[in-house]
């Protein structure tokens, strides 16, 4: 070989820096590589001509020698040998050398040993298939399921197929609360595992109870007797049915009666919370005569002033 050739092999300059050699030889080596490159002669040729040039001029001695020798390098001895390529391997060629520390080829060259499945044939390991990508879809669920928990029906589209699926609704979940499928999202494009289906729950108004963290809130109207004399009355519950609550003599409007452990579930301390009855006085619009007279007598001997003290 003339002065240049190893230079030329390399793609660099005779006064290109060791960085510049480096780098060169780098890029090439990954290029030209065997594995790259099955069955291909010239590939083959070419990484060895690659090695036997980095070896003389990416060695400081002896790239000194053979700048200096030229082509009467290669038959000064030994330190001037070149590197031999047979199998696949190479004698005196460290990967580590080359890409700077340990060196996964399956990590290296991507998909380039059997898809995105296969893994890389140097180092005998090999790299698992994608999996599928996550998908997100909002569901409305009805407001007592989102308290006491139970099941939701749900269609779902695979491969151009509907299938239905029963999903199971913890207790307590709110508003934005995430159920994870697994293995019902988008499949993988390499053989893998599918991914992950997440749920964001919404949950529906009830006609009658409403929610304040994890307690429940209902209004109840009473009579007006039933707010001055005291009552017991029935009132519906989401956990238990109808239940029965004490209306204390003398119970003003919007007064809150506690019904405890009634409420929803707490999903962290798994307590429930209270169910909280709003009194609502029912004060009946139009009155007979002889209700107005005995209304008028009960003023009369109450003489209850409500306002006395409120703007004072």
């Amino acid at each position: 070989m003339s002065n240049s050739d190893y230079y030329q092999t390399l793609e660099v300059s005779k006064t290109a820096s060791a960085d510049e050699i480096k780098k060169a030889y780098r890029r090439l080596s990954r290029k030209y590589h065997p594995d790259m490159n099955p069955d291909d002669k010239q590939a083959e040729a070419k990484f060895k001509e690659i090695q036997q040039a980095f070896d003389v001029v990416g060695d400081e001695e002896k790239r000194k020698q053979y700048d200096q020798f030229g082509e009467a390098f290669n038959r000064r001895g030994p330190q001037g040998q070149p590197h031999s390529w047979t199998g696949g391997q190479s004698a005196g060629f460290d990967f580590n050398d080359l890409f700077g520390g340990q060196v996964d080829l399956g990590d290296l060259f991507g998909g380039a040993f059997g898809g995105g499945g296969g893994g890389g044939r140097a180092g005998g390991r090999s790299r698992p298939p994608a999996p599928g990508r996550d998908l997100e879809i909002e569901v409305t669920i009805p407001f007592q399921l989102a308290v006491n928990g139970g099941e939701y029906p749900l269609s779902l589209q695979h491969a151009g197929k509907t299938e239905k699926i029963m999903v199971k609704i913890p207790p307590g979940v709110d508003a934005g609360s995430r159920i994870r499928l697994a293995g019902q999202g988008e499949p993988s494009p390499t053989g893998g595992p599918a991914g992950d289906l997440h749920l964001k729950l919404q949950v529906t108004p009830h006609p009658y109870f409403r929610r304040e963290g994890n307690n429940l809130l209902l209004d109840v109207p009473l009579a007006v007797s039933e707010a001055l004399l005291g009552a017991s009355i029935e009132v519906p519950t989401l956990s238990e049915g109808v239940v029965t609550l004490k209306i204390p003599p003398g119970t003003s409007s919007g007064a809150k009666l506690r019904l405890k452990g009634k409420g929803c579930l707490d999903r962290k301390t798994k307590e429930r919370g209270d169910q909280l009855v709003i009194v609502k006085i029912a004060v009946p619009r139009d009155l007979p005569p002889e209700s107005r007279e005995l209304v008028e007598q009960l003023a009369e001997k109450l003489k209850q002033d409500p306002r006395r003290d409120l703007w004072k």
